[in-house]
C-alpha cells in the first residue's frame, strides 16, 4: 500500500511559504488555530443567498478563489485571498468584499483586513482546475472528456506535467472506483520541482466524486520569493575541516 504525501504540505518550509503565518503562545495557538479553520471554511463554503432549486441551488459566493493566507498581528487578522475572479470577490465600489470583512469580524470578534489578489495564470493553479472540472460534473458532463479538456488547457498554458484522478460512482456506475489520467513529468519526491495540488469534491446525483489534481509547473528559480527565502535560510557551505593524523 502506498503512502501518499501533500506536495505542498512535503515542501512548506523548505520552497513554500507558510499559508498561515503568526505566533502564538502556548494556551492560545490551538483556539487561533480553529479560528484559522473557520475562516477558511466560511469563505470556501459560503452559499449566495436567495439560490433556489435547480443547478445553481448550491452556488459558491466566493468563487474561484486558489488559496488564503493569514496572517496575524496584536490589532488585527490579514486575510489574503488569491482569485481568479477578483472583480466578483471585489463587488461594485467595493460592497462583496465590506460584507465579507464585516463578516469575518463577527465570525472571530477581531478586527479583520480582507486583501484581495489576482491569479495571473489560472490554467496552472491546481484548485482551479478541482474546482472546473467539478461544476462540469455537476452539469452532467462526460467525465473523460472533462479531464482531457482540462490537462489540454494546463499543458497550453506551460505547465510541464498534469495528473488528474477521479474517485467516486464514475459514469453513475454501481461500483465506485479510480479514474487517472497523466500527462507530461511529475516528480512528486522532488523538492526542486514546482507541484502544485488541488482537491475538491463534487456533488452529483450518484454521490460524491473526489477530484484530485497535480500540476509540475516547472522549478523554483532564484528570484522567487519563497524558494529565494529557502535559500537563505540554509546554511552556508564554509570550507571543510581538516583533521591531523
Amino acid at each position: 500500500m502506498g503512502q501518499k504525501v501533500n506536495p505542498v504540505a512535503y515542501r512548506t518550509g523548505i520552497m513554500e511559504d507558510w499559508k498561515s503565518r503568526w505566533y502564538a503562545s502556548k494556551k492560545d495557538f490551538a483556539e487561533l488555530l480553529v479560528e484559522d479553520k473557520k475562516i477558511r471554511d466560511f469563505i470556501k463554503k459560503r452559499k449566495a443567498p436567495g439560490e433556489g432549486r435547480g443547478i445553481n441551488a448550491d452556488r459558491l459566493m466566493y468563487p474561484a478563489i486558489a488559496r488564503i493566507e493569514i496572517e496575524r498581528t496584536r490589532d488585527e487578522v490579514r486575510v489574503i485571498l488569491f482569485s481568479a475572479k477578483p472583480g466578483v470577490l471585489i463587488g461594485h465600489s467595493g460592497e462583496k468584499a465590506e460584507i465579507l470583512q464585516n463578516d469575518l469580524q463577527r465570525l472571530t470578534g477581531r478586527r479583520v483586513n480582507v486583501k484581495i489578489e489576482e491569479v495571473k495564470r489560472p490554467d496552472l493553479v491546481a484548485q482551479l482546475i478541482a474546482e472546473d472540472i467539478g461544476d462540469q460534473l455537476v452539469r452532467r458532463v462526460g467525465f473523460r472528456r472533462t479531464m482531457q479538456r482540462a490537462m489540454k488547457q494546463a499543458m497550453d498554458a506551460g505547465a510541464k506535467g498534469i495528473k488528474i484522478q477521479l474517485s467516486g460512482r464514475l459514469g453513475g456506475a454501481e461500483m465506485a472506483r479510480c479514474e487517472k489520467q497523466i500527462e507530461g513529468s511529475i516528480p512528486l519526491s522532488t523538492l526542486r520541482a514546482k507541484i502544485d495540488y488541488g482537491f475538491h469534491e463534487a456533488k452529483i446525483a450518484q454521490g460524491h466524486i473526489g477530484i484530485q489534481v497535480w500540476i509540475n509547473q516547472g522549478e523554483y528559480s532564484e528570484d522567487d520569493k519563497n524558494g529565494a527565502n529557502a535559500q537563505t535560510s540554509k546554511a552556508s557551505k564554509g570550507a571543510k575541516r581538516s583533521y591531523k593524523r
